[in-house]
């Protein structure tokens, strides 16, 4: 328990070391005056260094639960996620040394924060694996394919960048609107950190029974009101909310309510922020892009996506093939998570065909790295929280 309770205190000062390097990025844009000391500000220094002590910090939080442990911590959601944002931070601090763009920290850095938060919202209990995890395959491919993602993440945030400089946010138009969309999902995942607390703290507990797609009999904890019912449920804790519908076998309802109250409590944030400020909230964000160079973050994307991409395929194609014909004797079998998985594979071998030979740059190029990170985000998240399946983490 001592590891546990070092490893939870190391990602809290990695969490706080993120904000605080946050603030300091803020005053390196806001303070700049000129592209020279927009590039080398102290109080941009002061933010990679930070984020540098929160990354190291983030490293212990990885060791010493997998000492605790005795296996990779990615087995499930919550450590997954984390290791994410561990490695979005790392491809930052990388990616930063080289370019010394500030813009990039003030972005980047919310998102691993948003992540960790996210993280924490998902049981945090260490817990044996099951069998078919019980391999050295476990930290190989996850691990791998995690990386690939994150590098990936860079990609789509220097997108953002770019499309907050560029696309004007007072006139409406499609770019306008799809620019308005990629802030309001970021405020549907704040929404499900801020609903989950919520429910946390009040101690919300339902208790069913349900028959699983085994056609076994089996239990289910629900920490907020059960929209959705398991299939064939049977309630066992009386006094609470009767389920809406449902679900069949295929589809885990208790996700499918901590989704739809995540939409729902994101959307009264997201219209509770437009009424405070009286625009969209793009249009709040975009002075924080001012001092960014479009070519700059154009080419952090495109060498983001050159990196990323044959990470992620080393680790989400090519070693989930060998670890699935170990596991169940056979290399690919459709499951939801192998589907997206290859969809996202697929998305970002057009990218880099488009970019390469219809010369794709600028906002275009913005538009398809946000979008594949859209897809990662959904195959991350959407497919373990919604779709049963053998990747489903807990």
């Amino acid at each position: 328990m001592e590891l546990i309770d070092l490893s939870s205190n190391l990602l809290l000062v990695s969490f706080i070391a993120y904000m605080i390097a946050t603030i300091f990025f803020g005053g390196a844009v806001k303070g700049a005056k000129s592209q020279a000391t927009y590039n080398n500000s102290r109080a941009g220094m002061i933010g990679i260094i930070l984020t540098i002590i929160g990354f190291l910090t983030h490293v212990g939080y990885f060791i010493t639960r997998w000492m605790a442990s005795g296996h990779a911590p990615v087995s499930n959601m919550f450590e997954a996620v984390t290791a994410l944002g561990m490695m979005l931070v790392l491809a930052f601090i990388v990616l930063y040394i080289i370019y010394k763009t500030p813009s990039l920290g003030l972005f980047a850095l919310p998102i691993a924060i948003i992540i960790i938060g996210y993280a924490s919202m998902f049981p945090t209990d260490v817990a044996p694996l099951v069998p078919s995890l019980q391999s050295n395959w476990l930290a190989i491919h996850v691990i791998t394919t995690i990386l690939g993602e994150a590098i990936l993440a860079i990609s789509a945030v220097a997108g953002v960048i770019l499309l907050l400089k560029h696309v004007d946010v007072k006139t409406p138009s499609k770019e306008r609107f799809w620019l308005e969309v990629i802030v309001y999902t970021i405020v549907l995942c704040i929404g499900f950190i801020a609903i989950t607390s919520g429910f946390r703290i009040a101690g919300y507990e339902a208790k069913f029974t349900y028959v699983n797609k085994n056609e076994e009999l089996a239990g289910v904890v629900y920490n907020m009101p059960p929209l959705f019912g398991m299939n064939e449920y049977e309630a066992t804790t009386e006094g609470k909310m009767t389920p809406w519908a449902e679900m069949p076998a295929i589809v885990d309802a208790k996700k499918l309510t901590t989704t739809v109250w995540s939409f729902f409590t994101g959307t009264a944030l997201y219209l509770l922020l437009r009424l405070i400020f009286r625009r969209p909230l793009a249009a709040v964000l975009k002075p924080l892009t001012k001092k960014a160079n479009t070519q700059l973050m154009d080419e952090v994307g495109y060498r983001a996506v050159l990196i990323g991409f044959p990470v992620f395929t080393l680790g989400g194609l090519i070693f989930a093939m060998i670890w699935a014909h170990e596991a169940w004797s056979r290399f690919w079998g459709w499951d939801p998570k192998e589907v997206w998985a290859l969809i996202t594979w697929l998305f970002y071998a057009a990218f880099l065909h488009l970019r390469l030979s219809r010369g794709w740059e600028g906002k275009k190029s913005a538009w398809l790295m946000v979008i594949g990170f859209i897809l990662i985000m959904f195959n991350f998240i959407a497919v373990n929280m919604i779709l049963a399946g053998l990747h489903s983490y807990a």
